[in-house]
């Protein structure tokens, strides 16, 4: 199996969801390097699509910061006229698309947006829990833009990663962890990076509260 490597950006200190590295693994790999061909995309946009909490979120603000991109929400949609959300910059994202698409004002500002980069030279980052091809278009323009854009996969994390993850956080909270409470963890919570942060959220307050150790018995207290 190949070792997870890290993602191939210079981030510095960070907070939110940049404040823990990324770790590549199979499950992200070939949306990571979709990422790392920026600017050179073959289209205006890109989609990345996936459960929740399999890291798309990560991913958008890693490349917000190397992109220089700004972060746009529904609202911003309808209130401001695409120029103005494009401003200076050529790149835009918005997370969750989904909350936008079906709802014809909506859907026609996207459009105005991504052909004003795509004028410019620019590009249009998405993210979604469904591919294009489930997305219940109200408008075919925007529908045969987007379907034609490329679109990538970030799976749920596989083992490889999740162990790697979770052991890295409960390294940031200094607790050592031996491998066998890891796997018997990994073994027993939904495989997403939420649940991870969730598990270890409530094992660093019990495992304080009590002053005990991280051992099974005390994990299994909680899950």
């Amino acid at each position: 199996m190949t070792k997870p490597e890290q993602l191939p950006f210079d981030l510095g200190h960070r907070h939110a969801y940049e404040r823990e590295d990324f770790w590549v693994s199979g499950s992200n790999r070939e949306a990571v390097a979709w990422l790392d061909k920026w600017p050179d995309w073959p289209a205006a946009a890109l989609i990345l699509f996936g459960p929740p909490a399999s890291g798309k979120t990560h991913l958008l603000q890693v490349w917000k910061k190397e992109a220089g991109a700004r972060e746009i929400s529904p609202q911003d949609l309808l209130s401001l006229p695409a120029h103005e959300i494009a401003g200076a910059a050529k790149s835009v994202m918005m997370d969750d698309v989904l909350r936008v698409i079906g709802r014809r004002d909506d859907e026609e500002a996207l459009f105005h947006l991504y052909n004003l980069l795509r004028e410019r030279g620019g590009h249009l980052l998405l993210t979604a829990e469904k591919p294009a091809t489930e997305w219940p278009f109200a408008l075919p323009d925007l529908k045969s833009r987007l379907l034609a854009a490329p679109a990538v996969a970030v799976g749920s994390p596989d083992d490889e990663l999740m162990a790697i993850v979770l052991t890295k956080l409960f390294s940031d909270r200094q607790i050592f962890v031996p491998q066998e409470v890891v796997q018997f963890i990994l073994a027993r919570i939904e495989r997403s990076f939420l649940a991870l942060r969730q598990v270890v959220d409530k094992i660093d307050h019990k495992a304080l509260a009590e002053k005990r150790p991280v051992t099974i018995p005390l994990v299994r207290e909680i899950i």
